[in-house]
């Protein structure tokens, strides 16, 4: 990603997280981070990442009301960043709060397993005899 890509990225996920904060007035919109936006090399399309705090249906609501957003939030982006296009702006719901959860459960699951290994090592004994060759 180039400089430019990278800088307009970051003004348009200013812009958005300010305008789905301030100015998009939906019961149906949780509390709604924007966590990243990804730009296309021709600035035309921003992929925005967004999660929210609480459960699939709260999730479902707040895609709604970010997609019916859509246009309130191109138009301010269009506003604040003077592109001669103002890029087409689609959300996406970010896994990484999900992924990172279930990569916390795996890393517990696996120092749980580690621990029970060395307890039962404490415990081994050779196999056979204690001098196995012949003598």
């Amino acid at each position: 990603m180039s400089q430019h890509q990278r800088r307009i990225a970051v003004r348009v996920r200013e812009v958005v997280a300010s305008v789905v904060e301030h100015q998009v007035k939906d019961d149906r919109l949780g509390m709604v981070t924007i966590t990243d936006v990804r730009m296309t090399p021709d600035l035309h399309e921003a992929t925005v990442f967004w999660t929210v705090w609480g459960d699939e249906q709260v999730r479902a609501d707040s895609a709604a009301a970010l997609d019916d957003a859509k246009g309130q939030v191109r138009t301010a982006v269009g506003r604040a960043t003077g592109l001669k296009h103002t890029p087409s702006i689609t959300f996406v719901l970010d896994a990484v709060p999900e992924n990172a959860a279930h990569i916390e459960e795996l890393l517990a699951k696996a120092r749980d397993d580690d621990e029970r290994l060395h307890r039962e090592a404490e415990r081994a004994r050779p196999a056979g005899d204690p001098d196995p060759y012949r003598t």
